[in-house]
């Protein structure tokens, strides 16, 4: 089984991975837009929703971290999770975490706590909220 996070965006997914792929380091592998879908099956949405994206893959590692603009009157904010990122090496959990902090909340600043190295919270510039953690027995 593998499970991977799978984000919805209300018209800037694109912005949004193309700054995720840029911070985190990772490729963009497969970005589709509605206007890409075969013919016929998107005509309800909006002339200008055509261009918004209707699937996006990120790999950063091993990893992949997914998504889409929800079509109008189906996006949410997103509530009650974090897209955790766990690293050993503390200059790269400052850097990602400076880096998505740009334009965006800090609920918790990046600090020492009893568990981690570094650890901090915050929720980037659009919307998603993030957990950075740099472990403390195995950090550089």
């Amino acid at each position: 089984m593998q499970l991977t996070p799978y984000l919805g965006f209300n018209g800037q997914c694109e912005a949004a991975f193309k700054f995720y792929e840029q911070c985190l380091g990772g490729k963009i592998t497969y970005l589709m837009t509605y206007k890409d879908a075969p013919e016929g099956e998107m005509e309800a949405l909006p002339a200008e929703w055509q261009d918004k994206v209707m699937h996006v893959s990120l790999v950063v590692g091993d990893q992949e971290i997914m998504g889409s603009d929800n079509p109008p009157g189906y996006y949410e904010e997103a509530k009650g999770f974090s897209v955790s990122i766990s690293l050993d090496d503390v200059a790269e959990v400052e850097r990602i975490f400076n880096a998505l902090a740009e334009d965006g909340k800090v609920r918790m600043p990046l600090q020492q706590t009893f568990w981690a190295e570094r650890f901090g919270m915050l929720i980037d510039q659009f919307g998603t909220p993030w957990m950075i953690n740099c472990d403390q027995e195995n950090s550089k």
